[in-house]
């Protein structure tokens, strides 16, 4: 798989390096945390997006007026919440207030959490592809009508991007993988362990096998859970809520490439069901830890990121960072540093 050249931030010609910045803190601690990742080098600055958190377009503008090199977007946002028209305008008008630097980070979302909203997840894979394929149709200035996975008519922006928009699938099931290499410019892929970053590749590759040309270099990016400090044991605390979210979610086969017990799983699921978060935290084992985060020192964690760098074009430091967001950002910088060759 060929990457992007991700050197204008100082990071390797061969690996990008990316951050999510979760908006569970004001905008402008946010904007701060961007403005530090773009020191250290990152690529890309992703602000999540959960409907309980700050809205991460109102957060990504913040962002922007506190970077100036650094790419921006929201990672990852859903066509469900939002319709896809709407969405495509509020990434093409980022995109217009950081001088061309957006990027569009787009999934199913969270089956459980559109639940909350009453919504029903349906035809996850055809309204994603749908949704970016219709932005990208009213980025290049078209007049869009749509009979799909949803319905658009007539629709037309009022404002074109400054230039191409990358567009980059949030995937973790086979079909989803295997699309986002035939038809997008990247994947996320939802993974932070070798084992699962392996499989995951291997389906990419067949979808990557039918993209035709015109479509460009792909770049494939581990959206990987992290957590680094000075200590290893606060590192590994500090992974137990993400952890417990990801074990939650998991599917069998997931769970079984990494030897972890389905009863032990499912306490944890059962806790997070009740809502009761700290009970589900706890029941988070080491195994778990290890298969589903990278979490630890500075040179634990560059250990890690070398290993997952031997499967992906790049890597998204994700959530929760480390329990010192500020001093997470440079350790993490400087993991990446190491294990990509870049360390002074």
């Amino acid at each position: 798989m060929s990457g992007t050249d991700s050197s204008a931030n100082g990071s390797s010609d061969d690996a990008t390096w990316a951050i999510e910045l979760t908006p569970e803190h004001p905008p402008d601690r946010v904007a701060g945390l961007a403005a530090l990742a773009e020191e250290e080098g990152f690529d890309v600055a992703f602000a999540s997006s959960h409907y309980f958190n700050r809205d991460p377009f109102v957060v990504l503008s913040r962002m922007a007026d506190a970077t100036n090199e650094i790419r921006l977007g929201p990672g990852v946002v859903n066509p469900y919440e939002t319709h896809p028209v709407k969405l495509a305008a509020q990434v093409a008008t980022i995109d217009e207030i950081s001088d061309g630097r957006a990027v569009f980070g787009v999934g199913a979302g969270d089956r459980s959490s559109l639940s909350n909203l009453g919504v029903d997840r349906d035809r996850p894979l055809r309204r994603v592809l749908e949704t970016f394929e219709l932005a990208r149709d009213l980025w290049a200035g078209e007049t869009v009508t749509h009979e799909g996975a949803f319905t658009a008519r007539d629709a037309s922006l009022n404002l074109e991007p400054a230039g191409e928009i990358p567009v980059y699938v949030g995937a973790q099931g086979p079909h989803m993988l295997r699309m986002s290499a035939k038809r997008a410019d990247g994947v996320l892929i939802n993974a932070a362990h070798p084992r699962d970053l392996e499989w995951a590749v291997s389906q990419i590759e067949q979808g990557l096998a039918e993209r035709p040309d015109e479509a460009g270099e792909f770049e494939s990016l581990a959206f990987a859970s992290v957590s680094v400090a000075g200590d290893e044991t606060a590192a590994r605390e500090a992974a137990r809520p993400p952890v417990a979210f990801i074990v939650g979610g998991a599917a069998d086969p997931v769970l079984e490439r990494h030897g972890i017990d389905r009863e032990a799983a499912g306490d944890v699921s059962a806790a997070l069901e009740r809502g009761d978060l700290n009970e589900a935290f706890g029941h988070v084992t080491p195994e778990m830890i290890d298969a589903f985060c990278i979490a630890g020192t500075t040179e634990t964690v560059a250990e890690r990121f070398e290993a997952a760098l031997e499967h992906v074009d790049g890597i998204v430091v994700g959530s929760p960072l480390g329990p010192d967001l500020e001093d997470a950002i440079e350790r993490a910088s400087e993991a990446l540093a190491e294990a990509t060759g870049d360390a002074a």
